[in-house]
């Protein structure tokens, strides 16, 4: 998932951006109203956490006009402004939660996952789950099982795999994992790529007979068994 955070207490972005990324997602930020409206114009972003109080801009008013624009990404509004009214009138601005200061980050990311999840459900027709041998995802669940055991995965985790999975068969190149799971430019130098199969592998494939999760040398990687299809 990839966030835009809106805030102008430079301390309390800090911690976002690192608590966020540390969860597997991919978090830019913006410290003033202005600013994050143009981020938040070009897109790409499958949610938006958004402080109220900002300079520049405030946040209802940013809000406001991006819903005027079409633009229907998914915001949280954080505020230190908690009452009934308060939260009305944000979530009327055309925002989709409201969660007051101070709050616990664990509650702050199962929000905005929950937000990315229905943000980001498959389109009418396209494959809601993935099954290649007896490893299956279900994209709308969130659940990875083999075999009939179930696979708790990290968000970025799930995302590698399903990426993997719907190009099963296919020789997947780190540049492509890059662009699609991390959302950045090849970096010839990072072992980013590696280190998340070698996590995944470990869960997908060890305590099973065969591998599924292979590495073609010098090139990238291929999700493989006799069975490939998507459901």
């Amino acid at each position: 998932m990839r966030l835009l955070i809106i805030e102008d207490d430079r301390e309390a972005v800090s911690f976002l951006v690192k608590a966020f990324r540390e969860a597997g997602h991919v978090a830019d930020f913006a410290i003033d109203g202005l600013e994050g409206y143009a981020l938040a114009q070009e897109g790409g972003y499958q949610v938006l956490v958004v402080d109220r109080m900002l300079p520049k801009l405030d946040g209802l008013s940013l809000i406001r006009s991006l819903r005027e624009q079409g633009i229907a990404t998914p915001v949280v509004i954080l505020s230190a402004l908690g009452q009934v009214d308060d939260r009305v009138k944000g979530l009327r601005s055309g925002g989709d939660d409201y969660l007051p200061k101070p709050y616990a980050f664990s509650e702050l990311l199962a929000r905005v996952e929950v937000l990315a999840r229905r943000s980001t459900a498959p389109a009418a027709g396209e494959a809601t789950s993935y099954r290649v041998g007896g490893l299956e995802l279900d994209r709308l669940s969130h659940r990875v099982s083999r075999d009939g055991q179930e696979i708790p995965l990290q968000p970025r985790e799930f995302r590698l795999l399903e990426y993997l999975m719907q190009h099963a068969g296919q020789v997947v190149t780190r540049t492509m994992l890059l662009e699609h799971v991390w959302d950045y430019h090849f970096d010839p130098q990072t072992n980013v790529i590696d280190v998340h199969v070698s996590r995944l592998r470990a869960k997908v494939d060890k305590g099973f007979e065969r591998p599924i999760i292979h590495t073609i040398r010098g090139t990238g990687y291929m999700l493989r068994t006799d069975e490939a299809r998507a459901s």
